[in-house]
């Protein structure tokens, strides 16, 4: 049988005729004939194209395991931007890559093109690509590190024509110091094991431009990077291609290494740099930057439990577990207790880390009045089970507040009020 090769996401359970995962979660009521291609997919065999198929690709339900790239290494044109500071060495830049020298005061040398005035990365990477005249570019910042046989994995994806970025697994190298170490366990440019479809909204969200591979064509039709974004550039181009249709694959077998910041002092500037992104990004992209999302019932019962009320909120906390009972009667009753049980309890973190990164300066005021607030502020910040996360999160919400206040919008605070499962009948494939 001609076809691809698919594997499972991990957060998918099967009952029967009906498939539950992807990100956010869905469920799917199964065909005979769906059932036959989920039990193919689960035994590792190729199955075709479908509508099916397509669809729980698209909910992150199943990850394309591919068996030959179409494309090597010549097909590939690196760009690498570079802002060198005085007394800087020379960048290690990849053999036969196009430097784009972004004003450095130091020039660089050998770089294919040099701007007068300080544009930033995005105007770099859009030099270097008017410059690229293969099929594929990747955009590779000079502190990243690219080990031998980091691109066939990447370059696998794009046997799917509608694949116009590939991302590798961002990674820090060594524990040398304390920065290191923990950006080594919790560096936003690390998104995990596991491989997954890139969107707004779902557990893999957005990718660093770090490093990426793209189809070059699909990069022009949507006009590029956008040059008004200092940061965030990256996660609104993946964004803008998800929203033109293209495909966007995080695929973690290819790891590439990212220096830390030497100091802590560059590093606070760095999160607070990534925090001033979400402003201009929710003004680009509405609604794709809410601090939480989740169902009503899980909000409520968390507010209940933080206004002194923890029996009436794990009533309805069990209660909402129930109701899902009745929702999903193709999914047994203990399963579908579960499934609602734990989206109660990860609710409770999403609400912690969303006070620490946006909404503790509200809080904090609240607390001054009202000890209710004084208990959730503590309860999130003893959240964060690590000092410098609590930094991390602190650094990253003085950039969200700066970039609010730029952009003179509050959309980074709103959540979004979510109802669970999505549901479709799938069809045969």
């Amino acid at each position: 049988m001609n076809g691809r090769r698919y594997r499972l996401d991990g957060s998918v359970q099967r009952f029967a005729r009906v498939v539950v995962g992807g990100s956010p979660l869905r469920l799917f009521r199964l065909t005979e004939a769906g059932a036959r291609v989920v039990d193919r997919i689960a035994a590792g065999e190729p199955v075709a194209d479908s509508t099916l198929v397509t669809s729980l690709l698209d909910a992150g339900a199943i990850h394309p395991q591919p068996d030959g790239a179409p494309y090597t290494a010549a097909d590939v044109t690196v760009v690498v931007p570079v802002r060198r500071g005085v007394g800087e060495p020379e960048p290690a830049v990849p053999l036969g890559a196009l430097v784009v020298d972004d004003a450095s005061p130091t020039p660089v040398a050998g770089a294919a093109v040099r701007f007068e005035h300080n544009r930033g990365p995005a105007a770099g990477r859009n030099a270097g690509l008017a410059l690229v005249a293969t099929p594929l570019v990747a955009f590779v910042d000079a502190d990243v590190d690219l080990p031998d046989g980091w691109l066939d994995p990447l370059l696998a994806h794009f046997a799917d024509d509608r694949v116009a970025l590939v991302a590798p697994r961002v990674r820090t190298p060594g524990t040398v110091d304390a920065i290191a170490r923990y950006e080594r366990e919790h560096s936003p440019l690390d998104l995990g094991p596991e491989p997954a479809r890139i969107r707004g909204g779902t557990r893999v969200s957005y990718v660093p431009a770090a490093a990426l591979v793209c189809r070059a064509e699909a990069v022009r039709e949507v006009g590029g990077f956008d040059e008004g974004l200092r940061f965030g550039e990256d996660v609104d181009l993946v964004w803008r291609l998800d929203a033109a249709g293209w495909r966007c694959r995080y695929e973690p077998a290819s790891e590439v290494h990212h220096a830390p910041r030497r100091s802590w002092r560059a590093w606070a500037r760095q999160r607070i740099g990534y925090g001033s992104s979400t402003a201009p990004l929710a003004r680009r992209h509405p609604g794709a930057l809410a601090p939480i999302r989740m169902s009503g019932w899980s909000i409520g019962a968390w507010a209940l439990t933080a206004l002194g009320r923890p029996v009436l909120g794990t009533a309805v906390g069990a209660g909402s577990a129930a109701a899902l009972i009745v929702k999903l009667p193709d999914v047994p009753a203990r399963a579908a207790f579960r499934l609602a049980g734990l989206g109660n309890l990860h609710a409770g973190d999403q609400i912690a880390n969303a006070i620490r990164r946006v909404w503790w300066p509200i809080l904090a005021v609240a607390a001054l009045r009202s000890r209710h607030a004084r208990r959730i502020l503590v309860a999130a910040v003893l959240g964060a089970r690590h000092p410098i996360r609590l930094a991390d999160d602190v650094a990253y919400s003085i950039g969200v507040w700066q970039g609010m206040l730029t952009e003179r919008t509050v959309a980074p605070l709103i959540p979004e009020i979510t109802s669970w499962p999505g549901r479709r009948t799938a069809p045969g494939g």
